[in-house]
């Protein structure tokens, strides 16, 4: 008909050509700058949300009194702090960049592959539940292997921060070979338990293939049959093909975050843990003040028991420190020195009795106002990173040269 009114078909059907062709470019130059926005969000919301999870657990860290620290191992503050928070970050970018492009590419699928054949929608329906069947299953067997993985990561950790704090005392007593076989079973014990996990999401990909290729054949089959009856264009067959092989990848990529959530929803709960522990020791609501501090110090009746614990370690603690002397406590290891030091500056606090500072309950003031008045030398020494001046200007920060030099003297350290 068209050559019969003398039109050009060569140029309507290249005209055509260019004109979809180019909305097509369009639509895929758009889409590649749309794929480099939303990554380039994803990545910066991902990475302030993790700064602001690091800091606020370590704020709520360094509020923590000796109570939560021994709830808490240090290795495993550690690991919530950076590792876990990680976890969730590589979560957050993902869902960005798929949580909603993957529904919509799957629910576009659907709707487009029914516009081309509705008698062959019982198939796009057993793909969907088989591919759910699949991931649910997948998920239910790794998820308990997540959950002690954070854990297992923790005992890694805590072996080697104990063997590298203590390398003298292992050299002294040659016990390198117990810590190497301690240190192998934690590694071990990680890498079973990783290995696991990546086999079972190893079976993804193969098995989503196998799916992929069963729906394409079963697809030309039943195609086959229906452009054979004259009720199908083999056109639309093959689209249909693709709008199912749409629906799978999307499935696919829900399945990449199906792979993170369970890890990131662990590390998620490991730092909710941290961030609603409320410290047991805290500052009074009306704290009262040192008027002219001279330093005399008295326990009076002070009983303390560590947290869980069944027994008291101090009992009927009576005495009084008065300025200008020393008082000395002498006492085989595990009598209670080192708790009862720990008690002045509110490490701890007492079980029943008190503590007074001038008359004053040091529960009663807050502890930064207690803690400015007491010099404090634990049993072990930390020096941290920076020079010898910026460790001896922790205490007080605008201290002179002077100053640091008579500390220096009076801790007999200015020979070395």
């Amino acid at each position: 008909e068209y050559q019969n009114l003398g039109l050009d078909l060569a140029a309507i059907q290249q005209d055509y050509i260019w004109q979809n062709g180019g909305f097509m470019l369009l639509l895929a130059l758009g889409s590649a700058a749309c794929t480099v926005v939303v990554g380039l969000l994803a990545a910066k919301a991902g990475a302030g949300m993790a700064r602001d999870l690091r800091q606020k657990t370590f704020t709520k860290v360094e509020n923590f009194s000796n109570v939560e620290f021994d709830k808490f191992s240090t290795a495993s503050l550690i690991t919530r702090n950076t590792n876990d928070v990680t976890q969730i970050q590589m979560v957050v970018i993902l869902m960005i960049r798929m949580v909603i492009y993957a529904p919509i590419m799957g629910v576009g699928g659907v709707f487009m592959a029914l516009s081309k054949s509705v008698s062959m929608s019982w198939i796009i329906a057993l793909a969907v539940i088989v591919l759910l069947g699949f991931i649910g299953s997948i998920f239910a067997i790794v998820m308990p292997k997540f959950k002690k993985m954070q854990s297992l990561v923790d005992r890694l950790n805590l072996v080697m921060r104990e063997s590298l704090s203590g390398i003298m005392v292992i050299r002294a007593f040659n016990t390198q070979d117990f810590e190497l076989k301690r240190f192998d079973n934690a590694n071990r014990d990680l890498t079973h338990n990783q290995l696991f996990v990546g086999r079972a999401m190893a079976l993804l990909m193969p098995v989503m293939t196998i799916i992929m290729n069963g729906i394409s054949l079963l697809i030309i089959w039943v195609g086959a049959n229906q452009i054979a009856a004259s009720s199908m264009q083999v056109g639309d067959m093959m689209a249909f093909m693709q709008y199912a092989m749409q629906i799978v990848m999307a499935f696919l990529m829900m399945s990449m975050m199906f792979i993170m959530l369970p890890r990131a929803s662990v590390s998620a709960h490991r730092i909710a843990d941290v961030l609603e522990t409320e410290p047991e020791i805290h500052d009074p609501q009306n704290p009262k003040h040192f008027e002219d501090p001279r330093g005399l110090l008295k326990f009076n009746d002070v009983c303390f028991a560590y947290p869980g614990a069944e027994d008291n370690v101090l009992t009927d603690i009576d005495f009084t420190a008065v300025p200008g002397q020393t008082t000395a406590f002498i006492g085989p290891t595990g009598s209670g020195k080192s708790t009862i030091a720990n008690l002045i500056p509110r490490f701890y606090d007492v079980s029943c009795g008190s503590v007074t500072i001038d008359g004053v309950d040091i529960r009663d003031v807050t502890r930064h106002e207690l803690r400015d008045q007491i010099g404090y030398v634990p049993q072990k020494s930390i020096l941290f990173s920076g020079t010898i001046a910026s460790n001896l200007r922790l205490g007080d920060e605008n201290a002179s040269d002077e100053m640091l030099s008579t500390a220096a003297e009076e801790a007999q350290a200015s020979e070395f």
